[in-house]
């Protein structure tokens, strides 16, 4: 079938609209280069069903010339069409995507990304929800997040997806060489049987006083982002693999931007508070080992997964370096042994290295970018530390939601003047 042009007004002839809309023009903080369209790029392309037979294609042969091809982009897409950018293919970026394409009507989505599973920070995270506390959010908001992340997993955990997606209920013990300012975590009504281990169970960890039982669930990015990969692509969202040097090259090809680059951001959005935790795990096999233990402190657990047992861990703030350490190696092995004896009998060990993109907050908020009268709105969401598995889908709704009000301020006409 033969793709139709329409024209579609552009942001930029509507400068004055976005004051009213909760945005801040950020043109006067932060200067932004004016550059072309990206190379080729005529407008946008479309997610109808006629380009649904073209767009598909399987994991690995992602295509790279969506923007290049003049033939391919020439505005194909419906009247009203929203033409929405999510830079970023971790967890944050494919789970923001998918619930935009849910959330926001009549709208094409493009993932663009340099880097895409197996190369993510979020296929090297342990994946447990045990969620970190963040200083600067309000603890009933955090534990929104947390909840309709657990709630979203628990139901992909019990359906014939489970094993596709990655997801699976683990029990354990969380443990505590002091007793804890807070015994009771502000989750512990989400998790699953959560209670003060007994003096019984506390004895197979003799250096430790207080501990808590609970069953959460466990979330393995490599085969839980092409899960969401797939969901993407089915509901005609696209796949790109570029580089992107700054947000607003990407103002002449879409109308909203969803920044989720992580420790990108220091660049693309001009953020120095964002900073890396360099984190080392060890991927073994010990299919015995069927419960989780982790320490209070978070820097030494034994998460039981699918096919492998992952070992931890490090926190090292600041440390950019992506080389496994051997030393870091069997210390981490040693510590864990030291909590779970029969990991001496563990076989193919495997050194994986992640840095956590975190900041005093989660960065989850619009912005106005301009130049100009060209006007670019940017939902950033990015900076979730050590909580992304465990906050993901909670804040992916939020940031789809801050992605709608754009939408519909797009959508929204500009009054007419009366002189």
């Amino acid at each position: 079938s033969p793709l139709i042009y329409h024209a579609y007004k552009s942001v930029g002839e509507i400068p004055d609209l976005w004051q009213d809309r909760g945005f801040v023009n950020q043109e006067e903080k932060r200067g932004l280069p004016s550059t072309d369209r990206l190379p080729g790029d005529q407008q946008s392309c479309s997610s109808t069903d006629e380009m649904r037979s073209i767009a598909p294609f399987s994991r690995g042969t992602r295509p790279t010339t969506h923007w290049e091809n003049k033939f391919w982009c020439q505005s194909l897409r419906p009247m009203g069409t929203v033409r929405i950018a999510t830079v970023g293919a971790g967890v944050m970026g494919l789970s923001t995507a998918v619930c935009i394409s849910k959330l926001v009507p009549r709208c094409s989505i493009t993932v663009i990304s340099e880097q895409f599973t197996p190369e993510t920070t979020s296929d090297v995270a342990a994946g447990m929800l045990i969620p970190p506390v963040y200083p600067d959010t309000p603890i009933h908001k955090q534990k929104q997040w947390f909840k309709e992340t657990f709630d979203h997993l628990f139901a992909i955990a019990n359906s014939a997806e489970a094993e596709d997606a990655g997801v699976l209920l683990v029990s354990g013990w969380q443990i505590f060489r002091s007793i804890p300012t807070e015994e009771v975590p502000f989750w512990a009504d989400v998790v699953l049987g959560f209670r003060k281990m007994t003096e019984d169970e506390l004895k197979k960890f003799p250096q430790h006083v207080f501990g808590q039982a609970f069953t959460t669930l466990k979330c393995e990015g490599p085969a839980y982002l092409p899960w969401l990969e797939k969901r993407l692509k089915g509901s005609g969202g696209l796949i790109l693999t570029r580089r992107i040097e700054d947000l607003w090259e990407l103002h002449q090809s879409f109308d909203i931007v969803v920044n989720c680059s992580g420790l990108g951001s220091r660049q693309l959005a001009g953020d120095l508070k964002i900073f890396p935790v360099r984190g080392q795990v060890l991927k073994v096999q010990a299919p015995w080992v069927k419960h989780f233990i982790r320490d209070g402190s978070g820097l030494t657990y034994i998460y039981p997964g699918i096919s492998n047992v992952t070992l931890g861990g490090t926190r090292q703030k600041g440390d950019w370096n992506l080389s496994p350490d051997a030393e870091i190696s069997k210390g981490i092995l040693s510590r864990c042994c030291a909590l779970e004896p029969s990991l001496h009998g563990a076989c193919d060990i495997r050194e994986k290295v992640g840095l956590r993109p975190s900041r005093p907050g989660v960065r989850l908020e619009k912005e106005l970018l301009a130049q100009g009268s060209r006007r670019l709105p940017v939902v950033h969401h990015y900076g979730h530390g050590s909580g992304g598995i465990a906050m993901h889908w909670g804040t992916a709704l939020e940031a789809a939601r801050l992605v709608s009000e754009c939408a519909q301020a797009l959508r929204t006409p500009v009054p007419k003047s009366k002189l």
